[in-house]
């Protein structure tokens, strides 16, 4: 019965990605590069210089905590386990592949944060939220299919996520001779479910403060000791390139297995670790107290960049020089763990291990801020009773102790159906708002140009100022003495 419906998922999952998928993914990020002039690669340097920006309200969300609450949600075990995962199954074009998609999804994640910027709503107590949610409800003129997005939304982090997130973090247990098949998952499981419960009872600010200390610390911490490793083996680094390249070219051996292709793996794992166009990040990019949308926009490709091109591309390279064994029996943290032994010997997996768990914890930390944003939608945009966020809360608690002794085959399938259902409604609709988001660029320009830190007005566009919450004419005057007090500072 459970192969038989792993089988199911397994073609639903092949199916959804090729070629559905693949063809939106590639035609929204090519659209989206077009119409910017490459925004995503043309304002590197402005992205670069607006982390520092600060909200002029110390009680309101920075540009860079949100940056951080949406990069502690993408990196995760993906950049570990999914990058393994796609070599060892898919070959190490995969890893080329993954740079593609980056590339072209920047393009994606500056249009669903500028667009979660601009329809972002106020709560009582003047703070921002929102999300794709909000803006698809624009594009698509019904808030029915908002609704199906929340439910893909929750499904994808509620469950698809921490399940895959539980297992992962739990594989990098089995290098160690105490693992015990029947009962260290559960450990594990309830361990990390517990960690989290803490935190999560705290709610969405303790969530922003916390990622916002952890998640640069573990990714430069990562990062330096790949170095490391690519260092020792550097006379490999020249093979090394040869092989993603040859391999990632190699179009007969892609379109002979195009499920299971460098390609496709490729495009997945980047996906499932990036999150670019999926409409996670937009619900923290909605928090954000800026000028001018296209700020936070421009911030968010960096969170692209930083998950992929950095640390992705770290497990990689740190797996391809070090030579070790690449197959499918060592797929997941094995390959990534003998990697590390190679140069650090018992240390390496250790160090795997560790980060594997802060990975994961922020990553949970991260879902869970993104589920609250859609069940607050579903209950139509009011603060959920405190009973039910307990009972809620405690039922996601339930599902990361049990992800722990999950099937994988089901864990990665679940994870790739219900995220490739939210990006199927997300992506049409910010083709069909793409037009505001490129008349806020040009206005974010215009204002550049002269030499001004820009300000935006609803009205500068053309937006009926009913349709938001921020951004009205009387506003902006506050908004602009605060982030010119903050550059000051």
């Amino acid at each position: 019965m459970l192969d038989e419906i792993t089988k199911q998922l397994e073609k639903i999952d092949d199916f959804i990605y090729y070629p559905v998928l693949m063809i939106v993914l590639i035609a929204a990020g090519l659209y989206f590069t077009f119409r910017t002039k490459g925004v995503q690669i043309r304002l590197f340097k402005e992205s670069c210089k607006l982390i520092g920006e600060k909200s002029g309200d110390k009680k309101k969300v920075s540009s860079f905590q949100a940056l951080m609450v949406s990069t502690a949600s993408r990196v995760g075990t993906g950049n570990i386990i999914g990058v393994s995962t796609a070599i060892c199954l898919g070959g190490p074009g995969a890893c080329f592949w993954m740079w593609i998609m980056c590339i072209i999804g920047a393009a994606s994640a500056f249009i669903e944060s500028t667009l979660a910027q601009i329809y972002k709503r106020k709560d009582p107590d003047g703070n921002a939220y929102g999300g794709p949610a909000y803006y698809i409800d624009k594009a698509f003129h019904t808030k029915k299919m908002s609704k199906i997005f929340c439910v893909f939304l929750i499904a994808t982090y509620a469950i698809g996520f921490n399940l895959l997130c539980s297992f992962n973090l739990q594989t990098s247990f089995q290098t160690y001779k105490f693992y015990d098949e029947m009962t260290t998952p559960y450990i594990v499981g309830f361990v990390i479910a517990l960690l989290v419960g803490i935190c999560i009872m705290g709610g969405g600010k303790r969530i922003v403060k916390f990622t916002s200390l952890i998640v640069p610390v573990m990714g430069v911490l990562y990062v330096l000791v790949s170095f490391i490793v690519i260092g020792v083996n550097i006379k490999n680094v020249p093979a090394m390139f040869s092989d993603i390249f040859s391999d990632a070219f190699d179009f007969k051996a892609i379109f002979g297995g195009m499920a299971g292709s460098c390609m496709i793996l490729g495009i997945k794992r980047g996906l499932y670790s990036n999150e670019a166009g999926v409409g996670s990040a937009p619900n923290a990019s909605a928090s954000a107290h800026v000028s001018h949308p296209v700020k936070q926009g421009l911030v968010q490709t960096l969170s692209v960049y930083i998950d992929t091109l950095v640390l992705c591309t770290a497990t990689a390279f740190m797996c391809l020089s070090s030579g070790v064994e690449r197959s499918e029996a060592v797929s997941g943290a094995y390959y990534v763990q003998n990697a590390l032994s190679s140069v650090f010997g018992d240390i390496g997996p250790s160090f795997i291990t560790v980060s594997m768990i802060l990975f994961a914890f922020t990553t949970l930390l991260g879902n869970l801020y993104y589920v609250d944003n859609a069940l607050v939608f579903l209950n139509h945009n009011t603060p959920l009773s405190s009973d039910f966020k307990r009972v809620f809360r405690l039922e996601c608690l339930g599902i990361i102790f049990l992800g722990s002794a999950v099937s994988v085959d089901i864990a990665w399938a679940i994870a790739d159906i219900t995220m490739g259902g939210m990006t199927l409604i997300n992506l049409p609709a910010c083709m069909i708002l793409g037009g505001v988001a490129f008349k806020a660029l040009r206005d974010y320009e215009k204002q550049k140009k002269e030499k001004k830190n820009p300000v935006f007005k609803a009205s500068d566009i053309g937006i009926d100022l009913a349709e938001v919450d921020f951004w009205k004419d009387d506003e902006e005057a506050v908004v602009e003495t605060e982030s010119v007090e903050a550059a000051e500072e």
